[in-house]
């Protein structure tokens, strides 16, 4: 990445591990595509609901080159970490749906033939 990666933790227990771990999902988007710009990542339990138990929210916002832009919000009930897999998930497919976009691999439909005779 040519801009440092941004990492918001709210509410949610801070920890090296967690941190390591966005970081570490972080490098792979940029190992697969290599024209990010930027990523921010944010991490909260938005409501505090005891008798619901922690719902954890990941928003991850990506620019890309040539001005690009994909954002990810991803929520999970009880495991943070999985709220940041699934995110990153996301991310990926979206930057894999970009990257074809880049490309010119989608498939355009073109307008059906005229049939003969009619």
């Amino acid at each position: 990445m040519q801009i440092p990666l941004q990492i918001t933790i709210r509410d949610v227990g801070h920890s090296e591990a967690l941190e390591a771990h966005i970081r570490e999902k972080a490098a792979k988007l940029d190992e697969f595509f290599e024209h990010i710009m930027s990523c921010r990542v944010v991490v909260e339990v938005p409501h505090k609901h005891h008798h619901q138990g922690q719902q954890y929210n990941v928003r991850i916002d990506i620019r890309v080159a040539g001005g690009g832009e994909i954002a990810v919000t991803r929520d999970h009930g009880t495991d943070v970490y999985i709220a940041l897999r699934d995110a990153f998930d996301h991310a990926k497919r979206q930057l894999e749906d970009y990257a074809r976009k880049v490309r010119g691999d989608v498939k355009t439909h073109q307008p059906p033939r005229p049939t003969p005779g009619l």
